[in-house]
């Protein structure tokens, strides 16, 4: 393996790689730019729900009931309904996405020590955002449940407040949430975006790189020269995997400037880790490459075959623990899945090597077998 003729191919395809506007764009720019649309995009937080609110009772209880609503930084409240009617055509339009429907006599009844069914209809068209509004309806219930609770044994049993609140309350719950304190979607989608940037444009710079070469006929010169196929590929992967290096940089830069995600891990580890998976993609690229002949063939499979599965099967949006077995098996097959470990687990956890060693054996195999298969496949002789 000669090192000149290395170079020399390395040399070349950095150059066309920045002469080429497209390239030169898919290579520093577009990164940037998916990282900024999904980042602000991909945001799952489920804050300011708009409702409205129905009270028939119009009782101090009832207006401090909905008061806790209106104070809530998750509900945006959206104004007061007349009659029941109104519900069904703000909620199909949009304008709302819950009412709340207290009825008559609910001071009454609650001062009576008897129990009273407050209605709350919320939009069901998104069932994860449906799931979580409902937990906070419970829980600003609940809430207001104890409260009442602790005024009746306080009055009833003649003691002060604090100790009819131990008696309401016998077991206290904390809950403490590790490594995302704030539970910001941001802070665990942010991550991952760096793998899904670095799964899309790695494969697909190193894919028309190579299909370039032959729509352009300039991959004669090759079939021709003294360059051995090793020489070649390596001389042909190794800018896309040099860019793409700098564009990991360029990612964290941004995770953790730009959109505020504490980065607790080791970041020499997280540049390792980064390499052998930008290696395991760049793979993928290699592959498409020798399948296909044309760009625009090239980049259809590139994006079926890396964004379709690292969208479904990376951890991206669900967690793979909670897909069904199948897919869970089909998770392990893609490397988006590993990198996704190594990322979340260094920015929010601070883990390194000696806990996401077999997500980084997993891509480094990856890589060994994807450069093996595509050893194989390349063939300097042209194709009839």
């Amino acid at each position: 393996m000669n090192i000149r003729r290395i170079a020399a191919v390395a040399s070349k395809e950095w150059r066309e790689t920045v002469r080429d506007r497209m390239f030169f764009s898919l290579a520093f720019l577009l990164p940037i730019l998916w990282m900024l649309v999904f980042g602000y995009g991909l945001v799952l937080d489920v804050e300011h729900i708009p409702y409205a609110a129905l009270d028939r009772d119009q009782s101090s209880l009832s207006r401090d009931y909905l008061y806790r609503f209106q104070q809530s930084r998750y509900f945006d409240f959206k104004g007061t309904l007349t009659d029941e009617r109104e519900v069904d055509p703000l909620l199909a339009a949009s304008r709302i996405r819950a009412a709340i429907i207290i009825p008559e006599k609910f001071q009454e009844r609650l001062n009576a020590g008897q129990t009273v069914g407050v209605q709350t209809l919320i939009d069901g068209t998104f069932p994860l955002r449906t799931d979580i509004t409902k937990g906070y309806v419970i829980a600003i219930n609940s809430a207001f449940n104890e409260e009442r609770l602790t005024d009746y044994v306080s009055s009833r049993g003649g003691i002060t407040r604090s100790q009819a609140e131990h008696r309401a309350r016998p077991i206290t719950l904390e809950v403490r949430y590790l490594y995302n304190e704030e539970v910001r979607s941001t802070w665990s989608m942010v991550p991952a975006l760096v793998m899904f940037t670095l799964m899309l444009s790695s494969p697909l710079l190193t894919a028309l790189g190579i299909v370039r070469e032959k729509e352009t006929g300039s991959i004669y010169n090759i079939y021709s020269s003294t360059v051995t196929k090793v020489e070649f590929l390596v001389g042909k992967l190794l800018p896309p995997v040099l860019i793409s290096s700098m564009n990991a940089v360029v990612l964290w830069i941004m995770a953790t400037l730009w959109f505020g995600v504490p980065f607790k891990g080791n970041f020499l580890f997280f540049l390792a880790a980064s390499l052998v998976f930008i290696l395991s993609s760049t793979g993928v690229g290699l592959l498409v490459s020798l399948l296909v002949r044309t760009q625009i063939a090239a980049i259809i499979v590139t994006i079926i075959v890396a964004m379709v599965p690292t969208i479904l099967f990376s951890g991206l949006i669900v967690p793979v623990s909670s897909l069904n077995p199948g897919s869970q098996f089909q998770a392990h097959l893609f490397p988006g899945m590993y990198y996704t470990n190594i990322v979340r687990g260094t920015f929010l956890k601070g883990v390194g090597i000696e806990v996401l060693w077999t997500d980084v054996l997993a891509l480094a195999l990856y890589a060994v077998i994807l450069r093996l298969v595509g050893y194989r496949l390349f063939t300097k002789r042209p194709r009839a």
